[in-house]
């Protein structure tokens, strides 16, 4: 955004233009016990060259994964994005729009929205999309909404320990005054097992949620959770990471209803943490509890193809009683990168970028256990994340040495889960190379 300062001839000029003699004028209907007598406290104001210096110098103070490689996951990953998904969501007619709702919504928007789900139904095997949700917690979250909307008979939701703990966090916050039951179902170890999930799920159990590959990075046996929950008459939500579906079955070829997805590996930005991408796609029979935007295409009074908001399940669209979600708005630019990602990509580059984060994934493991320091923690199949465990249990001493060296070396898991202090996350996207990997070995060895 251009440096634009307002001079005292400006601010006379605007004065003037509404009949008023001083800015003070303007607050004469706030009583004068509430209005602030003194200059704040804060440093004087700085010029344009000043302003610049100054910012860049806080800037310098983070540290991204453009200083430092990163190995760091959990949700978030360092993964290659080409120059053309910066170079279409940076074009005007898509960078400057605000949320699009129905009377400004372009055909260009509209048309975007709908290649997006388009892709994200191919990607995940399923019948429709949303237009995009906020990110994969509020994504996990909405599908279990819309799963109880959908069963109508309980309010019972059972979750897998596995799944993220931070959209475990969002789901309670969720159903915290919707008097519903969420069953937690295992320890924090590798996988669900079938026979736990057994256990946990009645008649009464409206939905079964689990992540896969899970938070830990291993594969769950979704096929047969997926079996136990239908003949519970539960509906089964996964949720993935979208580029493993280069390599793994797509959710609705194992029985999802409903798949979420965090999207932020789809062509965004680490980004400090945001704003992300919330994918949810689900089978055609449960559309019309289908929380957020749905593009549709049709034709207009001349015949020509053309697209319109249309299935609305949210309030500011329907009477309040009739809504089954009060999300607002969607990630319009960042599911534009997600869909500019896929096109680009298609279903080969897709395959190749998931068999390069398994193969390198699979070598980096070897390498770091292969000294004294750290150890495997689960004997079970990955995709691009793995747990390690740190021998001596100084985990962030050994974080550090590899900040030291130049690394991100993974997330520790102690603040999520208290019996693994002693382990580390860590994710290995094709962006990694043999190199990065052999020093990182040699750092923490």
């Amino acid at each position: 955004m251009a440096y634009i300062i307002n001079t005292a001839e400006d601010r006379s000029a605007m004065l003037e233009a509404i009949a008023v003699d001083a800015i003070d004028d303007l607050f004469q209907m706030v009583p004068p016990q509430l209005r602030l007598q003194k200059p704040l406290d804060i440093p004087p104001a700085m010029g344009e060259m000043e302003l610049t210096a100054h910012m860049e110098e806080l800037a310098r103070r983070n540290t991204s994964p453009h200083e430092a490689i990163s190995f760091l996951g959990g949700g978030s990953y360092d993964h290659f994005i080409p120059a053309l998904v910066d170079f279409v969501a940076s074009r005007s007619e898509f960078y400057t729009a605000y949320t699009p709702y129905q009377a400004e919504a372009s055909q260009g928007t509209l048309q975007a929205m709908f290649e997006y789900q388009t892709l994200v139904t191919q990607l995940t095997g399923l019948d429709v999309s949303n237009a995009s949700l906020y990110d994969g917690g509020s994504a996990v979250a909405e599908a279990v909404v819309m799963a109880m909307e959908s069963v109508r008979r309980s309010k019972r939701v059972v979750t897998a320990a596995s799944v993220h703990p931070e959209y475990r966090r969002n789901l309670q916050t969720y159903l915290a005054n919707l008097d519903t039951e969420l069953v937690t179902v295992g320890t924090p170890d590798s996988h669900l097992s079938p026979e736990a999930l057994e256990r946990a799920v009645d008649d009464q159990t409206a939905c079964v949620v689990v992540q896969h590959p899970n938070f830990f990075g291993c594969l769950e046996e979704v096929e047969a959770l997926a079996e136990i929950a239908h003949r519970r008459g539960a509906l089964f939500i996964v949720s993935v990471d979208p580029i493993s579906l280069g390599l793994l079955k797509r959710p609705g070829q194992y029985g999802a209803d409903i798949a979420v997805a965090e999207g932020q590996g789809l062509g965004c930005p680490m980004a400090f943490g945001g704003p992300y991408l919330g994918i949810l796609a689900c089978r055609d029979q449960f559309v019309r509890r289908l929380p957020g935007r749905l593009v549709g295409q049709t034709t207009d009074r001349r015949g020509r193809r053309c697209w319109v908001l249309t299935l609305q399940t949210r309030e500011q669209h329907i009477r309040r009683e009739k809504a089954t979600s009060n999300i607002c708005t969607n990630q319009g630019l960042l599911a534009l990168r997600a869909s500019t990602y896929l096109a680009a990509m298609g279903p080969s580059g897709m395959r190749d970028v998931a068999q390069l984060c398994l193969q390198k994934a699979h070598y980096a493991i070897d390498q770091l256990t292969r000294g004294a320091a750290l150890e495997r923690r689960f004997d079970r199949p990955f995709f691009k994340e793995f747990v390690v465990r740190v021998r001596d249990g100084q985990v962030e001493s050994l974080l550090e040495a590899a900040r030291a060296a130049g690394f991100f070396a993974g997330v520790p898991l102690k603040n999520w889960y208290p019996e693994l202090s002693d382990c580390v996350l860590v994710a290995v996207t094709e962006k990694r190379t043999k190199a990065q990997i052999d020093r990182l070995a040699a750092a923490v060895a």
